[in-house]
């Protein structure tokens, strides 16, 4: 059986996801829920956010980790994400800012049988030390 990844990207966000790596290498993502950066998944170069803790690795999603806030996980743990991209300018450090798009998320729950198949999460800190 084939495990279930928690995480997905839509052909259009995998395209810019492609062209941003063009430009910047390997890539991350972190979306925390907070004030400031509100719910939005961010887009960074790899490293240049650090994640530690209280951050959930939920995978790789077009070969860039994935990592959520742990408050936020607790909430969203039994979905489905997939990062897509919409048109519009996000208020954020996000990489593809510049190209006026925004990367956003839409979910779903996942069937029994998906939750059968899904890894646990490590956080950040464990996910740094491999």
């Amino acid at each position: 059986m084939k495990p279930t990844e928690r995480v997905l990207a839509t052909p259009e966000a995998a395209k810019i996801i492609a062209q941003l790596c063009e430009v910047h290498g390997t890539l991350m993502f972190h979306q925390s829920g907070g004030c400031c950066d509100g719910s939005q998944p961010m887009c960074f170069e790899k490293g240049e956010f650090k994640v530690g803790a209280n951050d959930a690795y939920l995978g790789d999603v077009e070969g860039c980790g994935f990592f959520m806030g742990r408050d936020q996980f607790e909430y969203w743990q039994h979905t489905r994400l997939t990062l897509d991209i919409s048109t519009g300018r996000g208020s954020s450090f996000s990489l593809e800012i510049p190209l006026g798009l925004r990367f956003i998320i839409r979910s779903r729950l996942f069937s029994d049988e998906e939750t059968i198949g899904l890894h646990p999460v490590i956080s950040g800190e464990e996910y740094m030390e491999l």
